[in-house]
């Protein structure tokens, strides 16, 4: 996590920002490369003119790349932490190449940056982008691709060849097992073949070195046995021809090695191989399966889509947002808008072009539509029937449902219901879920849309004339509890989370009666959404004489003062007049009480002493008694009368021995003054006021 003193990464949208987001996506769109105004580095957005400025400010792009471990240090001077340095610095390096490497070169440099093929369509590896150009970049793949395949020979395989051999040497060389020449070769020229002869005439000429593993001596015939034929021959000058070897995958591995790489290039450069080996991409993750489901035409790929989607919402709702998935949120409201199709014959469709006029199934993409309520009063409506319906139709009923209730699950996230509710579509789309005739098998769709309602209005200004405003106070005339207590909260919410004041204007008298009423109820929810739409609608000055004249005043005065004290509990409050005093410690003991005194003389040792302790002295950690007063006050109350019995005082070991047993933390001690004077104390103990029984 970054160090709470540092500023997080965060978009700074001031005009100099627009202005330069404008300037990069022209020159991206006439450069033909795609921009990303706002690409993540991890889980954060980077603002691309502060990284602009930073890494210009440090030297330019090549500057550094070519310094070690900057990229690192460029991500934590821009404050983007992650838990991976090194996947951070290349993550914010490679948007840096491939969103303002090229602006950098032409605005800062003044130079005409490299064509896109090397620049925006590679990675960003390595630097030196200044001096990027078609022919020293990627040479080495270049020069190879354009070579013949029987060129591509290693030099190493013509150096094994001997120092003084050429290819037209007619001088048969023996071969060893590295010879990389064919075994098949011709004859040379001065060697007779002669296919009638019963032997061979092997002969060396004096002008040629002997080879090795000829024979040892030459061979001389008889020539008086020798044919006729063989005599008169007379061999013909032969032209000799010049050998090369040729390569095999046995012979020569690395040259076949690479011209396969070379031949693979050239398929993929051409567009007949993918890039991708077979078997190595197993395809787009579930997100971007569901999405392209999802705005497909196939109805199957929707359903799949959806219920997915659901799922999704549920389980992952805290990190699933609609800006990760573009189109998701125009995906969901068109597959919720087939709802009309089902009770009406419309099938409602999104108009993105705001300067054409509107056909009457369409609704204004870019505004809102104005007169949705309209429209919808003129449909036509299909008999419906809610216990009978075909297979058709609860399928598409339950994707709409769906739908809504994906969309449901992603507003209750802030960050959702803030984007989505920028998107006009919404508001048409709850009003026409909200309008469908009153059928059971729409109750559920409805309540999901009022939710969205409730989460999405913090983040709208309505009008008293805005279809959404007057689609809401229609619901206070329902009899469901849920539409109203949610119409409720969507009304008191509009523009909560904004600078504009909720007006809530032109509220029906029937609505403010219906709210009157409704807080009599023992409903504490109830009781709650009317409060906070009473407090919201008497902010605005105009609206309370509208109050005061739907409504009986006093009655409304009353019951809000009953609702002072509604949930109030009785309690118990202590409060102390005057703070507690403790008196002094003292050495006087309570005189004993004739009474008192005949009860422990019942008693014997040492129970006496333990009844007599509890009855004068109470326990204080703070106090002390001294030995010597105790034992004497102790005695002095039962010595005349154990004498005239003839019973033996107790000792004062075994009295201050018995006196440690009655209280905790209570014994004998030690205590030095300050004058080197020392007091024998039992601890823990105060003298009592009046002894109690």
């Amino acid at each position: 996590m970054p160090p709470k003193e540092m500023p997080p990464h965060i978009i700074e949208r001031t005009p100099e920002y627009e202005e330069f987001i404008e300037k990069l996506r022209k020159f991206h769109a006439e450069r033909g490369t795609s921009f990303d105004p706002e690409p993540k580095v991890g889980t954060t957005h980077l603002d691309l003119l502060r990284v602009f400025k930073h890494i210009v400010k440090n030297g330019g792009y090549d500057k550094v790349s070519d310094e070690k471990l900057a990229w690192r240090r460029m991500a934590s001077e821009l404050y983007l932490y992650t838990n991976n340095e090194a996947a951070t610095a290349f993550g914010l390096k490679e948007k840096f190449y491939k969103n303002l490497a090229a602006y950098e070169i032409k605005t800062i440099h003044g130079k005409e940056p490299p064509p896109k093929e090397i620049l925006e369509d590679v990675t960003a590896k390595g630097s030196g982008l200044l001096k990027r150009t078609r022919e020293n970049f990627l040479k080495a793949t270049r020069n190879l691709s354009t070579l013949p395949d029987h060129l591509l020979v290693p030099l190493a395989v013509f150096a094994k060849r001997l120092p003084n051999e050429s290819f037209s040497n007619p001088i048969p060389v023996p071969r060893d097992k590295y010879d990389m020449r064919p075994a098949n070769l011709l004859p040379p020229a001065w060697y007779p073949q002669h296919p009638q002869a019963q032997g061979h005439l092997n002969q060396t000429p004096s002008h040629h070195p002997q080879s090795r593993g000829a024979p040892s001596g030459a061979y001389n015939p008889n020539h008086g046995t020798v044919s006729s034929v063989i005599t008169s021959y007379n061999p013909r000058t032969l032209t000799s021809i010049p050998l090369r070897p040729v390569d095999t995958p046995g012979n020569n591995a690395v040259a076949f090695s690479r011209a396969k790489i070379i031949h693979k290039i050239r398929q993929i450069q051409a567009g007949r191989l993918p890039r991708v080996p077979p078997g190595s991409y197993e395809g787009a993750n579930i997100y971007v399966r569901c999405l392209s489901a999802l705005r497909s035409s196939n109805p199957d790929e929707r359903t799949y889509a959806l219920h997915h989607w659901v799922r999704i919402s549920f389980e992952r709702g805290e990190k699933f947002r609609f800006e990760v998935f573009p189109g998701l949120d125009e995906g969901l409201v068109e597959a919720a808008l087939r709802v009309a199709s089902l009770f009406y014959d419309v099938e409602w469709k999104i108009s993105w072009d705001p300067a054409a006029a509107l056909e009457p199934d369409e609704l204004d993409g870019v505004n809102g539509t104005s007169d949705i309520l309209e429209r919808i009063k003129a449909l036509t409506p299909k008999i419906v029937l809610d216990s009978i319906q075909t297979e058709k139709f609860g399928n598409e009923m339950l994707s709409v449902t769906e739908a809504i209730l994906t969309i449901r699950n992603m507003v209750t996230l802030p960050e959702n219901a803030a984007h989505i509710a920028n998107f006009p579509p919404i508001k048409d789309l709850i009003c026409i879920i909200l309008s469908l005739p009153s059928r059971d098998i729409v109750i559920e769709a409805k309540h999901y849309s009022l939710d969205i309602a409730e989460h999405i209005t913090p983040y709208l200004t309505l009008d008293s004339d805005d279809p959404l405003y007057l689609t809401l106070l229609q619901q206070m005339d329902s009899d469901d509890r849920g539409i109203i207590l949610t119409g409720l909260r969507a009304l008191g919410r509009i523009s909560m989370n904004l600078d504009a004041a909720n007006r809530l204007g032109y509220v029906p008298p029937s609505v403010l009666q219906n709210i009157a009423n409704w807080i009599l109820l023992n409903d504490d929810e109830f009781t709650d959404a009317c409060l906070d739409f009473l407090y919201q609608y008497t902010a605005v000055v105009k609206n309370v004489d509208s109050l005061l004249g739907a409504i009986s005043p006093e009655n409304l005065v009353y019951h809000l003062a009953r609702l002072l004290s509604h949930g109030a509990r009785r309690v118990q409050k202590e409060i102390i007049l005057t703070p507690e005093k403790k008196l002094p410690v003292t050495d006087e003991i309570a005189p004993m009480p004739l009474q008192l005194r005949d009860e422990l003389l019942k008693l014997k040792e040492p129970d006496r002493v333990h009844r007599w302790v509890k009855c004068f002295f109470d326990h204080d950690p703070e106090s002390f008694v001294t030995q010597i007063a105790a034992w004497q006050a102790y005695n002095g109350s039962f010595a005349e009368v154990l004498k005239a019995t003839g019973q033996p005082p107790t000792s004062p070991a075994d009295f201050i021995r018995s006196c440690s047993q009655i209280y905790q933390n209570s014994a004998p001690q030690v205590l030095t003054r300050g004058d080197a004077q020392q007091k024998f104390i039992i601890g823990s103990i105060r003298a009592r006021e009046n002894p109690s029984a």
